[in-house]
């Protein structure tokens, strides 16, 4: 072999040593996301607007939110699961029950009966709780971040399907707000209502958001408005955008009114938050339609 040849030849054992080396190894890869296959929804039992029983209390979920690993949780308010009364409204302040608190989903649930139990899950983040750790501060934030997620136990996954009953959707995420007069459709029930289905859709218009709030509530009315129980319910634009969850009932400055927090906005903190890799709200399987 000639000197050249040997030059060469050495040289191309070195790049391709290099490439090897450098060259990511099975292991350093992302893992790829999980896919869960949802149950029809004419099938599935656990959907968004079912009843969320915690420590005896009643909320109502509003959306299917999955992981990277193919987690699935029910999203509910974070109130449901405090310590305080029900004119505690900031997390920041009020303590709330432990992630790991057992949650019960039921339909049916009434001030007389238990109503039938659907499934369960496990409180794996709180809006409340991670406020208090991280010392937040801001009073908007601490007024209207009010989003908690419940992940469904490994066994119930297959009844979930993420389309929000009578009304299908959500079709992705709303991240400009409510508007004044834009219309609003959610679902649920409160167990105040003696299980009366037939007031589970809810229809609506928003009122315009307060400048000083910077995006996180949006207050509205409803044909029906919400009611204690019916707290954490989804709030869908006319497109079927998922843009809040319901957290309290207003008495003043506009009486029966209810106010949202911005699910884009708290999805966003929990995503930065909750440890929780590859968080992301699920599309339903359903189209939306906006009529009664």
């Amino acid at each position: 072999m000639t000197r050249l040849a040997r030059l060469l030849a050495t040289a191309t054992a070195a790049v391709l040593a290099a490439s090897l080396l450098l060259a990511p190894s099975p292991g350093d890869a992302a893992p790829a996301r999980r896919k869960t296959t949802w149950t029809a929804a004419a099938r599935a039992t656990l959907t968004p607007g079912v009843m969320a029983y915690t420590a005896g209390a009643q909320c109502t979920t509003n959306f299917v939110f999955s992981d990277a690993t193919g987690g699935v949780y029910l999203g509910y308010a974070a109130h449901c699961a405090g310590k305080g009364e029900a004119t505690d409204t900031n997390g920041c302040t009020t303590a709330s029950l432990p992630l790991g608190t057992r949650v019960t989903f039921v339909r049916g649930g009434s001030l007389v009966s238990g109503g039938t139990r659907l499934g369960g899950g496990t409180l794996a983040y709180s809006s409340w709780l991670t406020e208090r750790r991280i010392g937040t501060t801001d009073p908007a934030t601490c007024a209207y971040n009010d989003f908690a997620l419940v992940k469904v136990d490994a066994k119930d996954v297959a009844k979930v399907n993420p389309s929000v009953p009578f009304w299908g959707g959500p079709t992705g995420l709303d991240t400009d707000g409510l508007g004044l007069g834009e219309r609003v459709y959610s679902y649920g029930n409160s167990s105040l209502r003696a299980g009366l289905t037939v007031l589970s859709p809810k229809y609506g218009a928003g009122l315009g958001d307060a400048a000083a709030d910077r995006g996180w509530s949006h207050p509205l009315y409803t044909l029906t408005p919400g009611i204690p129980g019916d707290s954490g319910s989804g709030f869908m634009t006319a497109g079927g955008k998922a843009v809040g969850t319901l957290s309290t009932v207003a008495l003043a400055p506009i009486p029966a009114s209810n106010n949202l927090g911005d699910l884009a906005k708290e999805l966003a903190f929990a995503q930065r938050r909750s440890g929780i890799k590859g968080l992301q709200l699920v599309k339903g399987t359903k189209a939306f339609t906006g009529l009664l």
